[in-house]
């Protein structure tokens, strides 16, 4: 068994996007938690957005505030990659500026020595290249030489944000947000799940531990549990059935002191009002039981598990109030969790 570099034992966390208009409120909410994190906040500013902070200094990037979306262009990107260039080793160029957010640099100001971690986050380079379409409309994954440059990029970005980080307190970490992994497996993809392992382990080699993946959706939990990472961090409220699957791949991903960060409570406001703690706790728990039968050991386990929110939620009609109760049952989940587990 190896030492987990990320404090685990049912301790709380979460991912980054809050509905929240008001900073201070954010903020607070994110410090409210074990494991604190710099929110990001689409509805406060255009530049609050992942996608929009993920890509400053990219060369061929395009934003468009009006219409919130962001572009590229390919002729733009070579005329302004020498630019990019020039700045390779400047790490300040590669962190995210006061224009790209407000709330990173006031998390940056505060005194976090007091928690046990803390975590930052940025758009993984995978999502990215999906999302943003090129002047025909086309992903900027699929052109190959874009595509390797967008890799090292965003790692050098992710780096500079995780010693960042790690200057403000020595078990700091990050999660690269990958929702676009999911699509990765779909026929229609055309974006190959061999491309993709060699695209991610290029970039996760750029970077230093801790880190590791984010996402909401259901990917092929065996490609995940392959990588270098130390942190998983999914939505089991919603893939329980399918990820309890996966138990030798979980327990070698265990084994080696890796960090699953549970998704439990439901932030969308019909789900959590049509949950109990009693059930997902329940939840929890029958997963546990199935991995046990995996040959995983309930006490590793749960030394090296971590509870979050299920998923962001930007449209519950109550706006931030239900995301609000969420974290707090949260802790509630940990503590009662923690207690009746012994744990510290």
């Amino acid at each position: 068994m190896t030492s987990p570099l990320i404090p685990g034992d049912l301790h709380t966390t979460a991912m980054a996007i809050l509905p929240h208009n008001e900073v201070a409120e954010a903020l607070n909410l994110a410090l409210s938690l074990d494991i604190p994190f710099w929110p990001q906040l689409p509805h406060v500013s255009y530049y609050e957005d992942m996608y929009v902070q993920a890509a400053e200094h990219f060369p061929g990037i395009i934003l468009l505030p009006e219409s919130n979306s962001i572009r590229f262009d390919t002729a733009k990107f070579y005329a302004e990659l020498p630019e990019m260039l020039a700045h390779w080793e400047e790490p300040d160029y590669f962190d995210i500026s006061p224009t790209h957010s407000v709330v990173y640099h006031r998390f940056l100001s505060l005194d976090l020595s007091g928690y046990i971690a803390i975590r930052g986050q940025l758009e993984g380079p995978v999502s990215f290249g999906m999302k943003i379409l090129d002047e025909n409309d086309r992903p900027l994954i699929f052109n190959d030489e874009v595509r390797s440059i967008l890799m090292d990029f965003m790692a050098r970005r992710v780096q500079v944000q995780l010693q960042r980080l790690k200057a403000k307190h020595p078990r700091a970490f990050m999660f690269i947000d990958e929702p676009g992994l999911q699509f990765v497996f779909s026929s229609v993809s055309g974006y190959t799940d061999t491309k993709a392992r060699e695209d991610l382990d290029r970039f996760l080699a750029q970077i230093d531990h801790p880190r590791g993946i984010h996402l909401c959706g259901n990917p092929d939990w065996e490609f995940l549990l392959k990588r270098d990472l130390d942190i998983l961090s999914m939505d089991i409220y919603t893939n329980a059935e399918i990820f309890r699957c996966y138990g030798p791949d979980i327990r070698r991903f265990v084994e080696r002191g890796a960090v699953l960060s549970w998704g439990i409570v439901p932030t969308g406001f019909e789900a959590f009002n049509q949950e109990s703690q009693d059930h997902l706790i329940s939840t929890l728990e029958d997963i546990w039981t199935t991995l046990a039968q995996a040959g995983i050991e309930r006490e590793q386990l749960l030394a090296q598990s971590l509870l979050a929110p299920a998923t962001c939620c930007l449209i519950n009609p109550d706006r931030e109030k239900t995301v609000a109760q969420a974290y707090a049952w949260l802790q509630e989940l940990s503590y009662r969790l923690r207690d009746k587990y012994s744990l510290q």
